[in-house]
């Protein structure tokens, strides 16, 4: 836990010097991920972290709790005062290498207004990592997630971790009536053009050492991409 501490509160130092607006805590090293629920020592891990970063940092911090575990960021969100949760199966049903995940709307948002309810929800449509077992248009998606599963933000990735999304899939998602992030592939190269599109960008890989994904947080690559991102 000491060594997990040390890189969490090191990478969130990064993303702050590098200049971005906000970081998410996520339990990315737990693979292979729980399809649901997470075990109470996930819970109690990432609050402590979501805690110390929270003390370290000035910038806001959310929590996302993979794989699809909404009650556990919720009851974090409450517990700590991070101000949002990223939920990457809201509405509908996915197949994932976890298996089928279907959307809890109805119990996140009613949990929500018992324990949180200024925590903002960022919904995934057009999941990474999943194949729909209906496939609909993307907008339709998007719509139901903001009207039906009352989302704040729709979060539009790839295929996988680290893949840029088709540029199509966002204007398409801005019909469902919420503002619109990137969620994965964003580079520096192509953040510029992501965000005429865009109200914002999920970004990792990217300000990651080497470009890699599981690698530690590059506050160098993460000012040039904002610098790039500002322009």
């Amino acid at each position: 836990m000491a060594a997990v501490l040390k890189r969490a509160l090191a990478d969130a130092k990064a993303i702050e010097d590098g200049g971005l607006d906000a970081l998410i805590v996520e339990n990315y090293g737990d693979f292979p991920f729980y399809k649901g629920d997470v075990p109470p020592e996930t819970v109690a891990a990432l609050t402590r972290c979501v805690n110390e970063v929270l003390r370290a940092v000035k910038i806001p911090v959310g929590v996302n709790a993979l794989r699809n575990d909404a009650h556990a960021g919720l009851a974090i969100c409450a517990a700590t005062g991070a101000r949002f949760l990223r939920v990457n199966v809201h509405v509908g049903a996915q197949l994932t290498d976890q298996g089928i995940i279907e959307g809890r709307a109805a119990e996140t948002c009613r949990l929500r207004a018992r324990l949180c309810p200024d925590a903002g929800i960022l919904a995934d449509i057009g999941v990474k990592h999943s194949a729909p077992l209906a496939p609909r248009p993307l907008h339709e998606e998007a719509s139901d997630a903001v009207h039906r599963g009352l989302a704040d933000v729709i979060v539009v990735t790839g295929s996988a971790t680290g893949h840029a999304a088709d540029p199509r899939d966002y204007d398409e998602a801005a019909r469902g009536g919420a503002p619109v992030f990137a969620g994965s592939g964003v580079t520096e190269k192509s953040v510029r053009a992501v965000l005429k599109k865009c109200a914002g960008v999920i970004v990792g890989t990217a300000i990651k050492v080497d470009g890699v994904a599981d690698g530690a947080v590059d506050a160098a690559r993460a000012k040039r991409f904002v610098a790039t991102a500002r322009g």
